[in-house]
């Protein structure tokens, strides 16, 4: 979305865990920000179980190195609304919440006050002294000022956190299980089977699937789940003109933001890149090589190979007018 406001300085890091085994990748990108863009302040976005020891002691090394980078903090945001039943008070949450300056209460808003102090509880189950300051959102929005306020306690003590490392990489990936998937058109004016992911979304169960990000070509406006369906006035009148959409599922809901086709070309490196598995560098797409379609979908452990075969067999994604496409569909960790 940062690229698609035509918002240069973007690196993506895909197809693993940036704070186990894409750590490396994290150096180059940032000393590629630095260069290239020479920005005042520059934020790095995890999802999940993030462990930010590993990335401040990444930060950290390279601030020795090149006397060029300084920590400010880190931020963890929870989800209070879909929050029961994914709660952790597990060592990991607990390490999490201990290399933590700001905990972001979000979606607060959606739920009562009682399920609001319960969350707050648990928070406090972690057992972190002294507790970790919190705060809420204003409707997903936090302000400037409080982001670039940290305080960094975590920079101050890392030294203490190298001990950590390497437990939590033998244990973190066991966590989740990530898929990532490509659907490639032979021409330019072939989009997504919309019926067919809409399928994936209803179908996709929140105790086996966590998220599902994705960025696809499609000629018809695709339906939000707050949306109804979409009546055939609102599909393209131009049949071969396609526009372009992020996808964004989570806990049985999910939204289409479009995105602007002339924003891609202005950042053709930064908006159309991808981290290949095997290279380990980022590499931009042409317009003509940019997938139809690229998704991740994060799933519950041992849940993501039947949900790998179902969508191989052709059940969830697909090119629109049955066109032949190619799919790939790959487990990363």
């Amino acid at each position: 979305m940062a690229s698609s406001s035509a918002i240069s300085g973007v690196q993506e890091l895909l197809n693993g865990c940036i704070c186990c085994n894409l750590v490396g990748q994290l150096s180059d990108a940032l000393d590629a920000l630095a260069h290239d863009v020479s920005p005042d302040r520059i934020v790095v976005e995890t999802s999940g179980s993030a462990f930010p020891a590993t990335l401040a002691m990444e930060v950290n090394r390279i601030a020795q190195k090149t006397g060029g980078y300084v920590l400010d903090g880190v931020m963890s945001v929870i989800d209070v609304e879909n929050w029961n039943g994914y709660e952790d008070t597990s060592y990991t949450a607990k390490m999490q919440a201990r290399y933590t300056d700001l905990i972001v209460l979000n979606k607060w808003e959606l739920v009562d006050g009682r399920k609001l102090e319960d969350c707050e509880d648990r928070i406090l189950a972690l057992e972190v002294d002294p507790p970790t300051p919190r705060t809420k959102s204003d409707k997903g929005w936090v302000d400037k000022d409080i982001v670039f306020g940290l305080d960094a306690k975590l920079a101050k003590d890392i030294g203490e956190g190298q001990r950590h490392v390497r437990g939590h990489e033998h244990g973190h990936h066991s966590e989740v299980e990530v898929l990532s998937i490509t659907l490639s058109s032979p021409t330019e004016s072939s989009g997504v089977d919309l019926v067919k992911l809409e399928k994936l979304l209803e179908e996709s169960s929140k105790d086996e699937i966590y998220r599902i990000k994705g960025i696809l070509y499609t000629a018809s406006p695709p339906r939000s789940s707050t949306e109804n369906k979409a009546t055939p006035s609102e599909v393209s009148l131009v049949p071969d003109a396609l526009s372009r959409y992020i996808l964004n599922w989570a806990f049985g809901r999910w939204t289409f933001t479009p995105v602007s086709l002339d924003s891609t070309h202005t950042t053709p490196m930064t908006s159309r890149s991808a981290t290949p598995l095997t290279s380990g560098q980022t590499t931009p797409f042409s317009a003509v090589d940019e997938p139809t379609l690229r998704m991740t979908i994060i799933t519950a452990r041992y849940e993501s190979t039947k949900w790998q075969k179902r969508i191989q067999a052709g059940e969830f994604i697909a090119l629109e007018n049955v066109i032949e496409g190619s799919l790939s569909v790959k487990r990363v960790s």
